[in-house]
């Protein structure tokens, strides 16, 4: 009795067996189409969006250059709620622009300074004023985790895809087996209920 060989049921769904269906076969190659999607696709999609990411902010570093403003206003040490933002306040500032003409606007400055004070503010290249753009170490990370993110999401849409098709076979399955039991039932005697 120890010649007994254990029954191979991995790949039952790509076996000729009679009892195998369509939607076997189908489900069977659903499944590693899922994974080589979540696979290859997340890799992908995480490598282009970090890769795109991280041009983007590197043209923010080309483009947005510092230059030297002076405050026009004294900065409240308590600025109110509304033009605030904990130690920075909306202030007036002037500024030249790189082709030499001076500018003036708002931007966000430490609470309590006098006007006169003299401070770096970034500039784009056509001299309007905007935000200091992320280091390459935090753009490198700002890159890194927004192409996990993307590569995360894409995953999670192809995993739900897969899993919402096996669950409507499922479902063909179980509606099939009902309808072939209502031809059978009857013949198999009588039911109770």
């Amino acid at each position: 009795m120890g010649g007994c060989k254990p029954v191979r049921k991995r790949f039952w769904r790509w076996r000729s067996n009679p009892l195998r269906r369509r939607d076997d076969v189908v489900e069977a190659w659903i499944v590693p189409a899922v994974w080589m999607m979540v696979a290859v696709g997340g890799t992908v999609a995480g490598l282009v969006t970090a890769h795109a990411t991280d041009e983007a902010l590197a043209r923010q570093r080309a483009e947005r250059k510092p230059v030297r403003a002076v405050l026009l206003a004294d900065v409240p040490t308590h600025a109110s709620a509304v033009r605030s933002s904990g130690d920075k306040a909306l202030a007036e500032v002037r500024w030249t622009t790189p082709d030499g003409s001076p500018r003036s606007g708002r931007t966000l400055v430490g609470t309590g300074l006098k006007a006169g004070t003299g401070l770096t503010v970034w500039q784009d290249r056509h001299g309007t004023l905007t935000t200091a753009p992320p280091s390459a170490a935090e753009a490198a990370v700002e890159a890194g985790v927004l192409g996990t993110v993307a590569g995360l999401a894409l995953a999670g849409a192809v995993h739900a895809t897969g899993a919402f098709a096996r669950w409507r076979l499922d479902r063909r399955r179980i509606d099939g087996w009902g309808k072939e039991w209502d031809l059978v039932g009857p013949s198999w005697g009588h039911r109770t209920g």
